[in-house]
């Protein structure tokens, strides 16, 4: 089974495409797809959406994995991640694509056993989970990684 796990944002987008090969989880590829500040809204939309829809279409993943959103003091931000959510979860859709939906605390709960486990802890254990190349650094890479564990933990084959 294949599981793309999504770090959903408009500037930063954390993409991975996790696989299991004899019941161990492995990353088969992963990125941090990134979009000017200098465009407009719409066209960052549609560049996520293209690049969803090009990533499903080469490694065809059965499912979606994605952060659900948390909210924060900056409403303009928590909405304009919402609306490049919308835009991921639509495409997997199309793609249909199984959709499954974690919170922050069961992505931590998940990788690491403790819901409000903080960054280094996240980080250290999804590269004690799978093996990651170490060139792998961003945060939102990594935190998709994370995303898509947790689907493969809470999805039975």
């Amino acid at each position: 089974m294949k599981i793309l796990g999504i770090d959903p944002g408009f500037e930063r987008l954390g993409i991975a495409i996790l696989e299991k090969n004899k019941g161990k989880e492995c990353v088969v590829f992963s990125e941090c797809f990134k979009t000017s500040a200098k465009l407009e809204f719409a066209e960052r939309l549609k560049l996520i959406g293209e690049e969803v829809r090009k990533i499903v279409k080469e490694y065809k993943p059965e499912v979606l994995a994605i952060e659900t959103l948390f909210l924060n003091t900056n409403q303009k931000t928590v909405m304009r991640v919402a609306e490049a959510r919308g835009v991921v979860v639509y495409e997997a859709a199309q793609a249909g694509l199984k959709i499954f939906e974690a919170s922050p605390p069961q992505i931590k709960i998940a990788t690491t056993g403790y819901g409000r486990s903080d960054k280094a802890q996240m980080i250290k254990m999804v590269k004690i989970l799978v093996k990651i190349d170490e060139s792998k650094k961003s945060d939102d890479e990594l935190d998709a990684i994370a995303i898509a564990l947790t689907a493969f933990a809470h999805i039975k084959n």
